[in-house]
């Protein structure tokens, strides 16, 4: 008979993200995990079978907490521009008080794509958010506030690079007033005229 494990596996992946979201994955050493999670080298390898799958199980993690949050922000507003604005004031705020940027998008600069499955993660949650703001999109058209020239595909991918772009300018220290000018600047191209 095995002996039960005697952690939290999800707290554990939580605490291996917050390191991975840090340090990235290749400065994430196995000890950095161990003191990180609280667990022994064993039971992280017995568990997770290496640092590359608990990496994804950490990546994964994290996808599913931002695409919660973001469902929950976004349905909050009530016209579509309103959803954009409160997109981008969460993602400079977030940023601003961590400057770690997000994982997923430090996992691109990291990985590029040469790591098949970590891509298929970045693609599967790309798609979601870009789906998110996709209906976000088509609402404000609805509704009037947001401009109909485009497809709200198009306005989701744009607004979408704006976050990624918005999450690269807090890593490198850009001040809030910068992020805030290329905001409204992204709002001013999608709003109805």
């Amino acid at each position: 008979m095995g002996r039960p494990k005697e952690f939290d596996e999800r707290a554990a992946i939580g605490r291996a993200m917050e390191a991975f979201w840090e340090r990235g994955y290749e400065g994430t050493s196995t000890q950095a995990l161990c003191e990180a999670t609280g667990l022994g080298r064993s039971s992280i390898y017995n568990t997770f079978t290496s640092k590359h799958e608990l990496f994804v199980r950490a990546l994964d993690h994290y996808a599913e907490r931002g695409q919660r949050d973001r469902a929950e922000l976004l349905e909050s507003c009530e016209t579509g521009i309103e959803c954009f604005r409160a997109l981008f004031a969460y993602t400079i705020d977030d940023d601003i008080q961590g400057r770690r940027g997000c994982l997923v998008v430090n996992t691109v600069a990291e990985f590029g794509d040469r790591d098949p499955e970590i891509s298929a993660r970045i693609d599967a949650d790309t798609r979601r958010h870009v789906s998110l703001l996709t209906a976000c999109a088509a609402e404000g058209q609805r509704d009037g506030t947001i401009d109909t020239a485009h497809r709200p595909g198009d306005i989701a991918e744009f607004a979408h690079s704006t976050v990624t772009g918005l999450r690269l300018m807090s890593r490198r220290g850009a001040e809030r007033a910068a992020m805030e000018a290329v905001a409204e600047l992204a709002l001013t191209a999608i709003a109805a005229r």
